[in-house]
């Protein structure tokens, strides 16, 4: 069963993209140095800027219904796996609720439950953006996944997760670990295990809890591997015409005709972090 929905997901793409629903945004990607070594991808849109980046008034929910050229699966009651229409890598897959639910309140046992069950099928790097200020393009929940290979990176500060994980970096060496939090994942990942481990990096943030706050008490990005999970406390959505959602903070940057990039190429890609990211404490 393991990658079938990577497969199911990749015959919907190429009907979609036939039949008009699915827009891949065309890029142009150069790589930046940043510290240590680190390499991010810097990918400038070459397409015409999708409505979802355009600075508009309220737009149609997109989900609610969804365009069914662009669903992969139904996931039980609750949750459905659709293409990204406008996605930079293929099979770009968002897992979305049915019914309405609000991107800016806490995640669920059910969306943890729906998630597990997706990720035994297919894996790859997870992301979710809590509100406009962490880079959300939408208001109705959706937690997104970039599949990858046995053996392909989950993303290019992969080593950066790693380290923080295991507690070979600190703070001192690392400023962006006052802003997040990073801890190892066991081996199992059951949805209850999972929704555990969200709620306590949450509280760690000071993002508050489900039994005293209606919702998360700040925006943040989530990130998320088979062997990790990262959350990361926003304050702004971002800065020099850089749009920043939590594939900035894997090391995945997009640019526009209106981004400073010569700014970005002087400071480095974590001086863009360091200006979106909200310390704690």
């Amino acid at each position: 069963m393991t990658n079938d929905l990577l497969q199911k997901a990749k015959d919907v793409a190429t009907a979609a993209q036939a039949n008009g629903s699915l827009v891949p945004l065309e890029t142009s990607l150069t790589h930046l140095i940043g510290q240590q070594g680190a390499r991010f991808e810097l990918r400038h849109l070459q397409s015409a800027t999708p409505k979802h980046l355009q600075a508009e008034g309220p737009k149609p929910n997109p989900f609610l219904p969804w365009d069914q050229h662009l669903e992969v699966k139904r996931i039980g009651n609750s949750h459905a796996v659709i293409l990204n229409k406008y996605p930079v890598q293929s099979a770009h897959m968002l897992l979305i609720t049915k019914t309405w639910q609000p991107q800016s309140g806490w995640l669920s046992m059910e969306d943890w439950n729906a998630l597990a069950l997706v990720d035994a099928m297919t894996t790859g790097l997870w992301f979710f953006n809590s509100g406009p200020d962490a880079g959300a393009s939408q208001p109705h929940r959706h937690l997104q996944l970039l599949p990858r290979a046995p053996g392909e990176p989950i993303c290019a500060r992969q080593t950066w997760f790693q380290r923080c994980a295991e507690g070979i970096t600190s703070v001192e060496d690392e400023p962006l670990l006052r802003s997040s939090r990073v801890v190892k994942l066991a081996s199992s990942l059951t949805g209850e295990k999972l929704h555990q481990v969200y709620l306590t990096l949450a509280e760690e943030l000071e993002l508050g809890t489900p039994e005293q706050n209606d919702r998360p008490q700040g925006a943040y990005n989530l990130l998320m591997s088979r062997d990790w999970m990262a959350l990361i406390r926003r304050r702004r959505e971002g800065i020099h015409g850089f749009n920043v959602n939590a594939l900035g903070f894997a090391g995945s940057l997009l640019s526009t005709d209106a981004s400073d990039r010569a700014w970005i190429e002087r400071k480095g890609p974590e001086a863009l972090l360091h200006a979106v990211a909200d310390a704690v404490g």
